[in-house]
């Protein structure tokens, strides 16, 4: 699943707004790499919750993530079968609802914009159905790597949740996880502090958005 917008939210006047709960993943299990995204993007604001991002992506992609995995690279080797590019702004997230207004680039300038600026991050995307909604699941490269986060996004709120078994803890209002945040201080820099939260409270799910089911994967 990529970040394009449904077709179902213009029907909702939500259509510049994007809805979706987020979680923290230990490990991916390998029956769901399935339908890889390579994405690569460049964050030119991060500051308070908004952003000013540009996205290259490239369908049927599976490039395996490590800590040597580096944007540039990326770009260098898959520049002209970039499929999708677009440039985003987005505002503040607050309760899983975010203000996302997005632009069609022609892929080319995409490439040399994140090339040329921004702080980038590079990540392959996995798009599987669970129970009853779609979801997209981030493996990191680079300096966010091994982080993987899952969320669900619909074209409203996302009430009363299947959550999958590998979902670990929710970060759906947990700055630190936006990708924009992550771009400026990645997650190898504080992965051992949010490791000592998560042991000392606990995993944590929101109770504000109906009920949540926990679906077997």
């Amino acid at each position: 699943m990529s970040e394009h917008r449904p077709a179902s939210a213009q029907d909702t006047g939500y259509e510049d707004f994007e809805f979706e709960r987020r979680f923290f993943v230990r490990e991916l299990p390998a029956p769901l790499r399935d339908a890889p995204t390579l994405i690569v993007q460049s964050y030119f604001l991060s500051d308070g919750g908004y952003a000013l991002r540009v996205r290259v992506q490239v369908s049927d992609v599976d490039v395996r993530q490590d800590e040597a995995t580096e944007a540039p690279d990326v770009l260098d080797r898959f520049r002209d079968t970039v499929d999708f590019a677009a440039v985003t702004v987005k505002g503040p997230s607050v309760g899983g609802t975010r203000y996302e207004a997005e632009r069609e680039l022609d892929p080319l300038v995409a490439v040399e914009l994140v090339r040329r600026g921004g702080n980038p991050i590079v990540k392959t995307r996995y798009a599987v159905w669970l129970g009853a909604d779609g979801w997209s699941i981030d493996v990191f490269g680079g300096a966010n790597h091994p982080l993987i986060v899952a969320e669900c996004e619909r074209s409203g709120p996302v009430t009363d949740l299947q959550i999958p078994d590998f979902c670990v803890t929710e970060i759906t209002d947990d700055r630190r996880f936006s990708n924009e945040s992550l771009a400026v201080d990645p997650y190898r820099a504080w992965s051992t502090t949010f490791a000592a939260e998560l042991a000392a409270t606990g995993p944590r799910f929101s109770q504000d958005f109906g009920d949540n089911e926990h679906l077997s994967t």
